[in-house]
């Protein structure tokens, strides 16, 4: 059978070794599956299917350092998952029965007890038998926090299989977006993550397991290993299986394309994901560490756990290069010259051709320099939700005006060069009243009012940060503005210390009048948002200080929180008392939903933002520019392109809304008021998404008059561009001429 497409050339910068334990855990997990019944009478595998996917040959290339013991374990979980992924396709997904899929992973979190000595039920087939043994045999050594942690990884990889049966069962391709995000919990590979702790001895200390950097490099390694896997295994899964979950197809239907582009695209994001890895290591590490003051040994385990997932990086792909389970047949004779040696102990020889091949891509995210753009052309954007207005917008404008000057938001911050970033006419230009009367239809006067101060000071705040701290690449500055400002938020007290600018005294005064009411439990959410909101602009400003445009998938997944969206998605809640009810909060479709919303929203915010940012702002954090960089296109393609993936976030909200979530109160027993306070909960995604679009269509914030004026003159007074490189666009038009600009 001939292949659908030639496999792409790799960045490969690790070199794949192998242990020496490799046919110890080749006779151990033969005589393992045996005795849980894998093999003979099984249905699922016969011997011959055992022996050719070589599930130790995997294990001893991505664990290559771990002793014989500790390989013949982590080699019986990987038969294990890869039986359950057979298991559940012959079971299930060819039928497909929901229902049975269901009973069937309902019990399967009974067999992973954190607590120590919990009792477990009776297995009755070989997944239940197999999961009960490897569970007792492996949590002795490890800490109550990594159970847990492993624990939610294993029932991702077991539940979310739901998922792509449901989009089996309704010939659904995801998007981008949401594909990545299932795929890491379907694919498996954070469950991978936290085997490779175990083989290695290189447990991450708990107090930083949940940060940013160790959650990216988890991300990160996981994209790589699935997207990978996803390009070997897509004759198998599409034409043999049935499969829709496969980023070869996921990105032909989107970007219309051909498969070999499609698979090409894919190669792109594997090697973007891998130096989004490369680069936390090397930049986020370190000041993570200072941060929580680890001792050496804590950092040598982090550090052993960052070498234990490149290597299972690189033996990943060596095992997919030779295991009878993939479409490997043309992988390396295509390209002689660029592939190098071929066999065992060869992979350090193509390392030279690999970073070379890829590192165009490289320096173009580190190349970006500002230019004039000029007013932009806003796609159509699929809006299938009617806005609605306050009536009480009017008196909202003018009590904002009024609490942004006694805040002293609009003038100068004394001796802090770059603080006048806002006068009058820039907020009445921003009108963040209308943005609050569209997602906050319902408010009360006070309650607007609320609204839009918080819009206000987070937009302030947005704008303040770059000027102030960004200019100068001061991000120890910005570190501690932000430790100022969480001492306004504070949660068992009211004691705060006195503001000393504006932007301090904002959020002072809003955190009085909102949590002031609140239980702790919501008032530590509230400063939660905010927090994580503030935080993320750090990481802006330390991309803008590289001037590094960001990889792609940590982009879209950061700017949900330079957005802000946790915290405006709330502020309609603080007044409605809208509470989800009990399992809905944490429920996979219900922050589905959530996330495509902010999705939807932020990517508006990108599109109409674009002149503003590009031009006026020497921006990098911009999705149409992150979509120009990564696939080095122009503008009218990457704007097709965002607004494409806009309009897929919102079909996908539809999906969500329209059918899972009432399918989600079936499976709860909701009763009538948990239903209705689920339907609420979308309703209010919905106001808040067409509200935030109506905003970017009529107030003038990013309206190029606006933009050109400076702040502390009156309308009709032109500004010139701002940030490195747009000096050109200052010059007369006959001297820009001459300079070829």
């Amino acid at each position: 059978m001939s292949q659908p497409f030639r496999l792409p050339k790799f960045y490969e910068p690790y070199p794949a070794r192998l242990s020496p334990h490799l046919e110890s855990a080749r006779t151990h997990s033969k005589s393992w599956a045996r005795e849980m019944e894998m093999i003979e009478g099984s249905g699922v595998w016969d011997e011959h299917d055992f022996d050719s996917h070589d599930y130790a040959l995997l294990c001893a290339y991505t664990h290559p350092d771990a002793p014989a013991a500790e390989l013949a374990l982590v080699t019986d979980w990987y038969v294990w998952v890869f039986f359950f992924d057979d298991d559940f396709l012959e079971r299930f997904k060819r039928t497909p029965d929901m229902a049975g899929a269901r009973a069937y992973l309902d019990r399967l979190p009974a067999f992973m007890p954190v607590e120590p000595g919990a009792a477990v039920p009776r297995p009755a087939n070989a997944v239940e038998r197999g999961l009960a043994d490897l569970w007792a045999r492996t949590v002795p050594a490890m800490s109550q926090s990594w159970r847990a942690r492993f624990a939610e990884a294993t029932r991702n990889l077991l539940e979310e299989s739901l998922w792509e049966l449901a989009n089996i069962s309704d010939g659904r391709v995801a998007n981008p977006l949401e594909y990545v995000e299932m795929r890491r919990k379907v694919g498996g590979a954070p469950w991978s993550a936290g085997l490779v702790e175990y083989a290695a001895g290189a447990e991450v200390p708990a107090e930083v397991a949940g940060s940013r950097p160790l959650r990216v490099l988890r991300d990160a390694f996981s994209d790589g290993v699935h997207l990978r896997n996803d390009l070997f295994s897509y004759q198998r899964e599409i034409e043999d299986e049935g499969e829709l979950s496969n980023g070869v197809l996921v990105f032909e239907r989107f970007l219309g394309c051909t498969t070999q582009q499609a698979a090409d695209a894919v190669n792109d994001l594997i090697t973007s994901r891998l130096q989004q890895f490369e680069h936390t290591t090397l930049a986020e590490l370190p000041p993570l560490f200072a941060e929580h003051g680890l001792e050496a040994e804590a950092r040598a385990r982090v550090l052993a756990y960052v070498k234990g997932l490149q290597d299972w990086q690189s033996g990943g792909h060596e095992w997919h290069m030779r295991s009878s389970r993939y479409m490997n047949g043309e992988a390396e004779h295509a390209t002689p010259f660029l592939s190098g040696p071929l066999g065992l102990g060869t992979s350090a020889a193509r390392i030279a051709a690999s970073v070379a091949a890829t590192m165009p891509q490289r320096l173009r995210s580190h190349s970006h320099r500002p230019q004039a753009v000029g007013p932009i052309t806003v796609p159509d954007l699929h809006m299938p939700y009617r806005a609605r207005l306050s009536p009480h917008l009017e008196g909202a404008r003018e009590r904002n005006l009024e609490w942004a000057h006694r805040m002293g938001i609009l003038t100068a911050v004394p001796g802090v060069p770059g603080s006048g970033v806002w006068d009058e006419g820039r907020l009445r230009a921003a009108d963040l009243a209308l943005c609050a009367a569209g997602i906050h239809p319902d408010a009360s006067p006070e309650a607007l009012d609320v609204t839009t101060g918080w819009l206000t000071w987070g937009t302030y705040a947005d704008d303040y940060y770059p000027a102030v701290h960004g200019r100068t690449h001061d991000l120890a500055g910005a570190r501690l503005c932000n430790a100022r400002l969480s001492s306004f938020m504070p949660v068992d007290t009211d004691l705060m210390p006195v503001p000393a600018n504006g932007l301090e005294r904002g959020l002072a005064d809003l955190w009085t009048r909102t949590a002031g009411p609140m239980p702790p439990g919501d008032r530590e959410r509230l400063r939660r948002a905010v927090e994580q909101m503030t935080e993320s602009w750090l990481w802006e400003l330390a991309n803008q200080a590289e001037r590094r445009v960001p990889d792609p998938v940590d982009y879209i997944e950061m700017r949900r929180a330079t957005f802000g969206a946790d915290l405006t998605m709330s502020l309609s809640r603080l007044s409605s008392g809208g509470t989800l009810p009990p399992g809905a909060r944490c429920n996979r479709r219900v922050q589905a939903l959530e996330r495509a919303a902010s999705d939807y929203a932020a990517l508006v915010n990108d599109l109409y933002s674009y002149q503003k940012e590009i031009q006026f702002e020497g921006e990098l954090h911009n999705a149409v520019l992150v979509v120009q960089d990564f696939f080095d296109c122009g503008l009218a393609e990457a704007l097709g392109v965002v607004a494409d993936l806009t309009c897929s976030r919102m079909r996908e909200f539809q999906q969500l809304a329209e059918v899972e979530l009432p399918a989600l109160a079936g499976e709860l027993a909701l009763d009538e008021a948990g239903r209705a306070a689920l339907a609420r909960h979308a309703v209010e995604l919905q106001d808040w998404m067409s509200g935030i679009l109506v905003w970017h269509r009529r107030c003038d914030r990013y309206r190029e008059s606006e933009l050109r004026r400076p702040v502390g003159l009156p309308p009709g007074v032109p500004r010139r561009p701002m940030g490195l490189g747009t000096g050109a666009a200052r010059l007369p038009r006959g001297a820009a001429a001459l300079t070829g600009s």
